[in-house]
């Protein structure tokens, strides 16, 4: 079915209008890590047992796995920048509640307020970022994954700069701050996008949507890569305390394997749009790239190894991730482009889970390396799903590049 794009006519979209999507994104990936690192690094302190940090770690994963296709429908009927803005401005009040995190309880209920904060404004970002993207999807992803993978990288080390010089409270002020300060950002840069009218669907429609190839595959690539950057993030620093390094220099893979992402994002968003990497085979490549990572973690041994893996994992992830958002873009009618991003990241959520699994539950019974194995095995069979190509700007735009400039629009209707 052709859907036709709906925007407000006359309005010109400029970079200013993309940055602060850009900073939520970053928001969400430094909120995440930054706490979690704290958390692994004070659990004595503060008095948590091992089954007490696992269980605050999982809060904010939890709090996003159920809420995000939520938010995500929310916002296709009510606009995305409502419910960014909502949801900026309940994360910096969630961090405030971290203000009397030597308490567990207190803290159990920042961290579950700042999980079901970016549940909202974190699918609500993304969807803007297609509908103000017009036919370059994968450069404006690439942007957005890059500095998500940026939070990623420096979130444990500035984590822990602050709670060095001012323990929780410092760190959850820097985030409430940081929360308040894109919100207001977005308020002003970012322009408001109206719901869509939307067709009704019956429960057969959104199971036949949600089981497309066009849905189903990039999700899966997401949530292969995801998993694969869920376990890295564990067992690197693993592996490298092995060999002998230090805590700087264990935690410094993670961050090697985050820059490795965050660089090539950019680059290959743009290789995309141009029509020189094609999504099927970018997905591919970056799949097996990430595998090849996993086995050389797991079968070689020595620094070199582990900073090659690391290297190659966060460069398939960074060429994966945003050719599967993209993918998902342009397949997905603007009017439901929040339903869509919410559920592909629920995807993203279940393999981020998922992924320290496997490689644990295998390596209890076999070894580390079998697990690694495993991790490599499942990330290389994800790539089977990676859907063909679609024609860059088919999804509805919800606003044009140029003033006056309508698209029509040929995404099918994939959920």
């Amino acid at each position: 079915m052709q859907a036709t794009t709906h925007h407000p006519r006359g309005q010109i979209i400029r970079n200013s209008h993309r940055w602060p999507l850009y900073a939520a994104g970053f928001t969400t990936a430094f909120g995440a890590h930054a706490v979690a690192a704290g958390l692994g690094a004070e659990s004595t302190d503060i008095g948590l047992s091992l089954l007490g940090l696992g269980v605050l770690l999982a809060l904010y994963d939890v709090a996003e796995v159920f809420l995000k296709p939520v938010f995500g429908a929310l916002s296709d009927r009510v606009g995305p920048k409502p419910v960014i803005i909502g949801g900026l401005l309940a994360f910096s009040a969630a961090s405030l509640i971290g203000l009397w995190a030597e308490q567990p309880l207190m803290l159990a209920m920042a961290r579950l307020g700042q999980g079901m904060a970016a549940s909202a404004f974190s699918p609500a970002s993304s969807s803007t970022v297609a509908r103000l993207a017009g036919r370059d999807t994968g450069r404006y992803f690439g942007r957005y994954g890059s500095w998500k993978g940026l939070g990623y990288a420096i979130g444990p080390l500035l984590g822990a700069l602050a709670i060095i010089q001012g323990g929780f409270a410092l760190l959850f002020a820097t985030l409430a701050a940081l929360g308040l300060a894109v919100a207001i950002c977005v308020v002003f840069a970012v322009p408001r996008l109206e719901p869509l009218p939307r067709p009704r669907y019956t429960v057969l429609d959104v199971w036949r949507q949600s089981t497309d190839r066009s849905f189903l595959g990039p999700t899966l690539v997401l949530a292969a890569g995801t998993g694969a950057l869920g376990a890295a993030v564990g067992f690197l620093p693993a592996l490298a305390a092995r060999e002998g390094l230090g805590t700087a220099g264990s935690v410094s893979v993670v961050t090697v394997l985050a820059v490795a992402s965050s660089l090539i994002q950019p680059r290959i968003g743009g290789l995309r749009d141009q029509g020189v990497l094609p999504d099927r085979r970018g997905m591919v490549i970056g799949l097996l790239a990430i595998a090849v990572g996993t086995l050389i973690a797991g079968l070689i041994s020595g620094v070199v190894a582990i900073f090659g893996a690391a290297v190659l994992i966060g460069a398939g992830i960074g060429i994966a991730t945003p050719l599967a958002f993209a993918h998902l873009a342009d397949a997905t009618p603007a009017e439901r482009l929040g339903r869509t991003m919410g559920s592909a990241e629920l995807g993203r959520e279940l393999g981020d889970a998922g992924g320290p699994l496997l490689v644990g539950g295998v390596a209890v019974a076999a070894g580390l390396p079998w697990g690694l194995g495993a991790l490599a095995l499942a990330v290389g069979a994800a790539a089977l799903a990676a859907p063909s190509s679609v024609r860059p700007g088919a999804a509805a735009s919800g606003i044009p590049e140029k003033a006056g400039e309508a698209k029509t629009q040929g995404g099918r209707n994939h959920i």
